[in-house]
């Protein structure tokens, strides 16, 4: 599938952690992927309104506003379903239903492989292949 008839998709990846931003980044721009990164919560809100991305991986545990309280937000003022893997160092059973309810598609625990993101990634964007 050729990626010239339409442009690259966009991903939102919002964490505090710049070792993992690097990582996401490096292996989604590898992939042929458009990133747009956000330190933080409040940051995340506002790219995912005024960049319109196709995907956001979601850190849960940031400063300024949690992932839960960006996803409660986004659900709430958005009228788009956009898709979103949450990751977390989190390992609490709880956190993962409550970002169930609040529609997150792919939860994924830190670490994890890169190539697990990047199936989640793809499956998410192209769920016809």
């Amino acid at each position: 599938m050729s990626q010239s008839a339409k442009s690259a998709p966009k991903i939102l990846v919002v964490d505090d952690d710049i070792e993992i931003i690097e990582s996401v980044r490096y292996a989604l721009e590898g992939e042929g992927y458009e990133v747009v990164i956000a330190r933080d919560g409040n940051q995340g809100l506002a790219l995912a309104e005024k960049e319109t991305p196709d995907l956001m991986i979601l850190d849960m545990m940031m400063p300024k506003r949690s992932g839960f309280l960006v996803m409660e937000k986004l659900r709430r003022s958005s009228e788009r379903d956009l898709p979103v893997i949450m990751i977390t160092g989190n390992e609490g059973s709880r956190h993962k239903a409550y970002a169930e309810l609040l529609g997150v598609s792919e939860y994924i625990r830190k670490p994890f492989p890169m190539d697990r993101l990047l199936k989640a990634v793809r499956s998410l964007l192209n769920p016809d292949e």
